[in-house]
């Protein structure tokens, strides 16, 4: 069985989780997760991550219906950071973007790249 003790948890006990779509490849955000999140989001396999705003545990979807399902959750050869291949139902960003990464810096300008859904 997975200890998730064997990640490195920053000083907050907390780490960078990075939600990739399992079909496109496309990254859809990066949150953080805590040891209870990254073992929540492997027994129920329904992404969980921890809320700094709020200081809890928040299930992606449980109020917008935006949910990620896991597909398979990977670790980088620090230990530092996960990867999760999620099915995505929705947008994923919480302004209603498939992605939280729509805005592109191009000749010195930001650019919009993906309107609310």
């Amino acid at each position: 069985m997975f200890d998730a003790g064997t990640l490195r948890f920053d000083d907050r006990g907390l780490i960078p989780a990075i939600a990739q779509d399992e079909r496109s490849g496309e990254v859809l955000m990066m949150a953080w997760m805590n040891a209870e999140a990254v073992a929540k989001t492997l027994e129920e396999r329904r992404v969980t991550y921890w809320s700094r705003s709020r200081q809890s545990l928040w299930t992606k979807g449980e109020s917008s219906g935006h949910t990620q399902e896991l597909v398979d959750l990977r670790i980088d050869c620090d230990r530092d950071c996960i990867l999760l291949i999620v099915r995505q139902t929705g947008p994923a960003c919480h302004t209603n973007r498939r992605s939280c990464f729509y805005t592109a810096i191009r000749d010195g300008a930001e650019v919009e790249l993906l309107k609310p859904e």
